[in-house]
């Protein structure tokens, strides 16, 4: 595997020709769709892997597979010491301790592991440790419009659950959150406050401190959904002081399946588990059980071995890049995105204007033209983006939209793709008639 970008120490964004080169290292790429080559724009829904990550999946199937936790002989002794050390590679990634990282098999069933903990406290499990976690009626869980499905729909059933009452920071105009209703809405009822960092819709970078700071300052747990940021920018959760966090290793360079939950650890050890079974327990009777400190506490099972290993491998080729010249390159290619489709007669981009800082993304609203058909026009060239609400329903509601156009960058994209994708988009509403 080549790292042509460099090392961690430089700062510099990546450029064109660098990008040309980590190209090389992701086979997908390479390849024509419909007569034209792939120009990848989705990696918003699911990133690319480049060789290191799929030769680190073979090479532990073909050398060193066997479960892990569980044997005395060589292969599971091998097996263990990889997959933890998968364990403290993402953990160092994102500024957490060892016992602080639960491997999930996606961002939405660690979002749900935290739901159903806060739910089980609810029914007397966990003990005098959980009672934290206790809901009721009268108690407040706190989103906002802007959500993935996968950190809604979870809260609205744990308030279905307890008594709770589901409620939102409603978004601006321009997708932004509208944080004077933060601060009228968090109050001493709040018991959760939930967010995504980042937008998988608009790339709105959501004030990670100020929230975190009001929700603190009235006793709520905070719940960071980190999936649109943990692939494309250094974060550091220990620093960001949330409570709770998750992300997705398919996003960044890893295998499906493989998927972070952090937790601080008092709150991971205190919070009743949601799996249960064999791995994870302490002493087991016919009438009773007791249950290991995190994380096993929380991998009850077979485990995802060969996805956590290829994720740290996905960890160390974005580390040697760098994250910081990674952010600054998506923030070049969002920007070019937005303010080419800002340009196009009849093409609305969803979220803020185009010279406002984002992620390495953008959605349109093509008038006249449904989304889906934009896809497929733009698939007709090779083009691939992602169309739909994108699982944010309400955000798309709020926009007057029922869906959108999106494309998304990653560190292996190229001006010249952004480009493309935007001259393509500039001849959607002729080919279809469109005045």
């Amino acid at each position: 595997m080549s790292h042509p970008a460099g090392t961690t120490e430089l700062t510099t964004s990546l450029t064109d020709d660098e990008v040309l080169l980590i190209r090389r290292d992701f086979p997908a790429l390479n390849q024509q769709v419909n007569g034209h080559e792939l120009v990848y724009l989705d990696s918003g829904a699911t990133s690319q892997k480049p060789f290191s990550v799929l030769d680190a999946e073979r090479s532990f199937y073909e050398h060193d597979n066997s479960a892990v936790h569980r044997g005395a002989h060589t292969l599971a002794a091998n097996a263990t010491e990889l997959f933890e050390n998968a364990r403290s590679t993402v953990a160092r990634f994102v500024g957490a301790r060892e016992n602080e990282i639960i491997w999930t098999s996606n961002a939405t069933e660690g979002l749900n592991l935290v739901a159903y903990g806060f739910s089980n406290a609810s029914v007397g499990r966990g003990g005098a440790d959980a009672t934290r976690f206790v809901l009721k009626a009268g108690d407040e869980i706190l989103t906002t419009e802007g959500e993935h499905h996968a950190n809604l729909v979870p809260w609205q059933e744990l308030a279905a659950r307890t008594g709770a009452t589901l409620r939102y920071i409603p978004v601006n105009d321009d997708g932004t959150l509208r944080m004077d209703e933060a601060e009228r809405l968090i109050t001493d009822r709040t018991r959760i406050v939930t967010f995504t960092h980042v937008s998988n819709v608009t790339g709105v970078i959501n004030p990670v401190e100020t929230l975190v700071h009001l929700a603190h300052a009235v006793g709520a747990f905070v719940v960071l959904d980190a999936c649109q940021s943990a692939p494309h920018r250094a974060l550091d959760l220990a620093a960001l002081d949330v409570d709770f966090a998750v992300f997705s290793g398919h996003k960044m360079l890893a295998p499906t399946g493989i998927g972070v939950l952090y937790g601080r650890a008092e709150l991971l050890d205190a919070l009743p588990p949601f799996l249960t079974g064999g791995s994870m327990i302490t002493t087991v009777t016919m009438e009773s059980s007791g249950y290991l400190p995190a994380p096993q506490r929380f991998e009850a099972g077979t485990q995802k071995v060969s996805q956590a290993i290829a994720l740290a491998a996905a960890v160390d080729y974005l580390t040697a890049i760098g994250m910081d010249r990674i952010e600054r390159w998506e923030a070049e290619l969002g920007a070019r995105l937005a303010e080419g489709f800002a340009s196009l007669p009849g093409v609305r981009v969803l979220g803020p204007a185009a010279d406002v800082h984002r992620a390495g993304l953008a959605s349109v609203d093509v008038e006249g033209v449904h989304a889906h058909d934009v896809g497929q026009f733009l698939d007709d060239r090779g083009i691939a983006v992602r169309v739909g609400h994108h699982c944010a329903q309400p955000l798309h509601r709020r926009f007057g939209v029922t869906a959108s156009t999106r494309a998304s960058a990653y560190l292996y994209n190229t001006t010249s793709d952004v480009d493309a994708a935007v001259e393509a988009m500039g001849s959607v509403r002729s080919f279809f008639g469109v005045n």
